[in-house]
């Protein structure tokens, strides 16, 4: 057998046990999770940490250097095993999971907040209905408007403010659900969330719960007769 073929039956056969090379993996791995671990309990800022947090940031730095080998290998990489016939990958491998130590840090901090400010909207939004839920119907009706009071509210509407009474008036729509009322409309999301808060503080909307205990929008009593008013209105100026 040539002196190839014997290397290369070396490099590429099997061991049951840990070699040198999967033995200096590990130590890069470990040293570098050590150190970027390190790395992060200085970058972080003063208030987020302590004398008793910096074992936790070691352990984390550890923990992220050993999961390079699978992210290596999710990317086809060829650099662990290269580093067999090219050690001077050992440095690359070295630095690379000291760069992905650090930046891991950063881009799990990231997706928490993320998460948690979704949390934070979702419980924003659910004490809010729940508020709402509570409100005795009677506290949310108002008298109808008489002589100039009423026709000043029903000049305060514009033509997308009637689209929008209309739409609700027309379909049941969930609270919250601003994509549905946006497609009926045709109107922007932005918009469309500004007025419905608008028109609520006017008294010509309000939210109730149905009998599976889901918010919806409805239009009051004092919105169906400025909107029949209006809807009236156009169909003699049509008319005419």
């Amino acid at each position: 057998m040539s002196n190839e073929l014997t290397t290369a039956y070396q490099v590429s056969a099997p061991s049951g046990a840990l070699d040198a090379h999967m033995l200096m993996i590990l130590a890069i791995m470990l040293v570098a999770g050590l150190l970027g671990g390190a790395a992060n309990y200085y970058l972080a800022e003063r208030d987020e940490r302590s004398a008793n947090d910096r074992g936790k940031y070691l352990v984390l730095g550890v923990v992220a250097a050993l999961t390079v080998p699978l992210f290596l290998n999710m990317m086809s990489s060829t650099l662990l095993e290269g580093a067999r016939t090219k050690p001077v990958d050992f440095f690359a491998f070295a630095g690379f999971c000291l760069v992905y130590v650090i930046a891991s840090r950063r881009w799990f901090e990231n997706a928490v907040q993320r998460l948690l400010g979704q949390v934070e909207q979702v419980r924003k939004d659910l004490r809010e209905m729940q508020q709402e839920a509570h409100e005795p119907v009677v506290a949310t009706r108002e008298e109808p408007v008489a002589g100039s009071g009423k026709e000043e509210a029903r000049d305060s509407l514009s033509y997308n403010d009637v689209e929008i009474l209309r739409a609700i008036a027309e379909e049941n729509f969930v609270y919250g659900n601003l994509a549905a009322i946006c497609e009926r409309t045709g109107l922007a999301r932005d918009f469309v969330s500004q007025r419905l808060a608008a028109l609520k503080a006017q008294a010509l909307i309000e939210t109730r719960i149905n009998d599976k205990n889901v918010l919806h929008w409805t239009v009051s009593a004092k919105g169906r007769g400025l909107l029949g008013e209006i809807l009236d209105a156009r169909d003699e100026a049509r008319g005419s």
